[in-house]
C-alpha cells in the first residue's frame, strides 16, 4: 500500500466470521495490519487466532446454489414485462420471425450484463448507484441520478399500460379509467407482501408464467416453420419499414437500464462467505441462477414473436384478423390465443396481463428506492416511492390513453422502449468500467475476453441508439409539413442536445476511474498476503473492523425460504 495516499479514505473487505462480504470507510493513516495475529505452520490455529467460520464449506453445492436463487428471478420478471409482450407482439405482426436475432443478442447481452452486476455487488459490497457516487464528481452524479429515474418512470409506463389494458378486458371501463386505478393497484400488493413476499411472488410467477403456457400452446397449435424461425433467430436482417425503430424498442424492452442497479442490490440481500473462494462461487451460483431465469424469459419472448408473426402472416385471414395485425396492441392481443382457449382466452390473456404488470411494477419500486438511497443517501418508504413513480408515470399514460385511446396508449409503450434504450449507456458505461476496474474490483473484475465481449455489445447498441437518432430526426425534419421557420427552431434545439448526448456517452466511456474500494495487500506483511487472498480484511482490534454493520437497508429483501 505504499503508493497510496496515506492520507486517502480507503474501502476495505468485511472482516472474517461475519458471513457476509461488505466494506468499509477508514483511514489507513498510521495503521499496522495484523497488529495481534502472529503466523505458524498450524493451519488450524492460524485459523482460530482469526476465528473464522468454515463451516460453510460442508453444505453441499446445489443448498449452497439455493441460498443465492431469488435475485435473478426477481430481475427476470422485467423481461416478462408489458413493455416486452408488446413490442414482441408488434416485432412478430410487422416483420414475422426476422427480428429474433434481436431477441437473442439481447438476452446474451442482457446474461453477461446482469452477472456483471451481480459480480459488482458481491465484490464490493456496493451497489452501482453507491459506487456512481462515489466515483464521480457532483454535477455528474446529480446528472446520472436524474437519468436512472427517467428510465424507472419509463418502465413504469408500460406497466400502467398494461394493467389498465387488462383492466378493459376483464371489466369494460375505458383505458383512461383503468390508467388511473393503476395508481393504487400496486400499493395493494406492496401491501399483501406483509403476508408472506415469497407466497406473493409465487402466485405472481405463477400466472406470468400462465400467459407463457397459453403461448407454448397456441405455438403448438400454428406451427411456425422451424427453418424460418431459426433463420430469424441467427440471420440478422433490418429489412421493412420501421424495422430499424422496432428492433432499437426490442432492445429497449429487453435491456432496461434500472434492472443492472436493481441485481447488484438484491445480490447484497444474500450472505456471502468473506473469501475468494465464496465470492468466486456466489458469482458463479448468480450467474447460473441469471442463466436459468433468462433462458426461460428467452423462450418465452420467442413464443410470443412466433405466435404473432405466424398468426399475422397466415394466408385467408379475415379482415377483423387483418386489421387487428395492423394496428396490433396489448388490448387487442388475445385473439391470437382463441385457438387454445377459445370463447376464455381474452379473461385469461387479461389476468396473465395484470400479473404481468404488476410483478414488474415491484421491482421497478425496488429499483426507484436503490437508486435514491444510492446517488442521495435517501431512503423513502416504498409505498410513498412507488406513488412517487406512478404519478409521474401516470400522468403521459393518461393524457394518450385519453386523446390517442387504447392505439395511442399502445404506441406510448413503444416509446418508451426507446426511451429506455437511449439511456442504456448511463447505467451501462458506469458498469463495465466499475466491473472492469482493478481498482474497484481487485482480482474479480472482468477477465479480457468478457471486457471486450461487453464492451463490443455494448458500443454497438449505443452506435445503433445514436444512428437511429440521428437518422430519425433528419428524416422526419426533412419531411415534416411544419413551416421552414419552425423545422429550425427545433433543429436548433435538438442538434445541440444529440451532441450533448454523445459528448456524455464519450466523456462517461474515457474518464479514468479515480476513486479505490479494494486495497491490495502490501507485499511485505506476509500475513497480511495470505489472509487477503483469502478475502480476509485487517484484524485490527483499534479499528473495529471485525463486525462491520450488515446491509441493513436490504434486508427486506428475504432469502429463500
Amino acid at each position: 500500500m505504499a503508493s497510496l495516499n496515506q492520507q486517502q479514505q480507503l474501502v476495505i473487505p468485511q472482516a472474517w466470521g461475519s458471513g457476509s462480504n461488505r466494506i468499509g470507510a477508514i483511514n489507513v493513516q498510521g495503521r499496522t495490519p495484523f497488529p495481534n495475529v502472529t503466523p505458524n505452520n498450524d493451519d488450524k490455529s492460524f485459523d482460530e487466532q482469526l476465528d473464522f467460520d468454515t463451516s460453510d464449506d460442508q453444505k453441499p453445492g446445489w443448498k449452497k446454489f439455493l441460498a443465492f436463487v431469488g435475485p435473478g428471478f426477481l430481475v427476470s420478471l422485467a423481461y416478462l414485462d408489458p413493455g416486452n409482450l408488446e413490442t414482441d407482439l408488434q416485432a412478430g405482426a410487422n416483420h414475422r420471425y426476422e427480428l429474433l436475432w434481436v431477441v437473442l443478442i439481447g438476452l446474451i447481452f442482457a446474461l453477461i450484463i446482469q452477472s456483471l452486476a451481480a459480480n459488482l455487488g458481491v465484490s464490493t459490497g456496493k451497489h452501482l448507484s453507491e459506487l456512481c457516487k462515489a466515483e464521480y464528481p457532483k454535477h455528474v452524479k446529480y446528472c446520472l441520478w436524474l437519468l436512472a429515474e427517467i428510465a424507472v418512470i419509463a418502465a413504469d409506463i408500460p406497466e400502467v399500460v398494461g394493467t389498465a389494458f387488462a383492466l378493459n378486458i376483464l371489466f369494460h371501463i375505458p383505458v383512461w379509467v383503468g390508467v388511473l386505478i393503476t395508481g393504487f393497484s400496486t400499493l395493494l400488493f406492496l401491501g399483501l407482501q406483509r403476508y408472506g413476499v415469497r407466497k406473493l411472488e409465487m402466485l405472481i410467477a405463477m400466472l406470468v408464467f400462465v400467459m407463457a403456457a397459453c403461448f407454448f400452446g397456441e405455438l403448438s397449435y400454428v406451427k411456425p416453420p422451424a427453418v424460418d424461425v431459426l433463420k430469424g433467430m441467427f440471420i440478422p436482417k433490418l429489412r421493412g419499414q420501421g424495422a430499424t425503430g422496432d428492433a432499437i424498442a426490442l432492445l429497449g424492452a429487453l435491456i432496461m437500464p434500472h434492472n443492472l442497479f436493481l441485481h447488484s442490490a438484491l445480490v447484497l440481500s444474500r450472505k456471502v462467505p468473506n473469501s475468494v473462494r465464496g465470492i468466486n462461487d456466489a458469482c458463479r451460483y448468480f450467474l447460473i441462477e441469471s442463466g436459468i431465469a433468462l433462458f426461460v424469459a428467452f423462450l418465452i419472448n420467442v413464443a410470443v414473436v412466433s405466435v404473432s408473426g405466424t398468426v399475422c402472416s397466415a394466408p385467408n385471414l379475415s379482415d377483423d384478423t387483418k386489421n387487428q395485425c395492423s394496428d396490433i396492441t396489448l388490448n387487442s392481443a388475445s385473439f391470437m390465443l382463441k385457438n387454445v382457449l377459445g370463447k376464455s382466452s381474452s379473461i385469461v390473456y387479461a389476468i396473465a396481463l395484470l400479473a404481468s404488470g404488476q410483478s414488474s411494477t415491484i421491482t421497478g419500486t425496488y429499483a426507484g428506492q436503490f437508486i435514491m438511497q444510492g446517488f442521495l443517501d435517501m431512503k423513502m418508504r416504498k409505498w410513498l416511492r412507488n406513488l412517487m413513480t406512478r404519478c409521474i408515470a401516470i400522468t403521459p399514460s393518461l393524457i394518450v390513453s385519453i386523446i390517442g385511446g387504447p392505439q395511442g396508449a399502445g404506441r406510448l409503450i413503444i416509446i418508451a422502449s426507446m426511451i429506455l434504450s437511449f439511456e442504456l449507456p448511463f447505467a451501462l458505461i458506469p458498469l463495465l468500467k466499475f466491473s472492469s476496474s482493478s481498482t474497484k474490483m481487485g482480482p474479480h473484475k472482468n477477465s479480457i475476453y468478457i471486457v471486450i465481449i461487453s464492451w463490443i455489445l455494448g458500443l454497438g447498441i449505443i452506435g445503433i441508439n445514436v444512428y437511429y437518432l440521428t437518422t430519425g430526426f433528419v428524416d422526419w425534419l426533412i419531411h415534416n409539413d411544419l413551416p421552414r421557420v419552425e423545422n429550425v427552431f427545433i433543429g436548433i434545439i435538438v442538434f445541440p442536445l444529440m451532441a450533448v448526448y454523445i459528448s456524455a456517452v464519450i466523456y462517461l466511456t474515457f474518464r479514468k476511474d479515480t476513486v479505490v474500494t479494494f486495497i491490495e495487500p502490501t507485499k511485505e506483511d506476509p500475513v497480511a498476503q495470505t489472509h487477503m487472498e483469502n478475502g480476509l480484511g485487517y484484524p485490527n482490534e483499534s479499528l473495529e473492523l471485525d463486525r462491520l454493520p450488515y446491509r441493513e437497508d436490504l434486508a427486506d429483501i428475504p432469502p429463500p425460504q
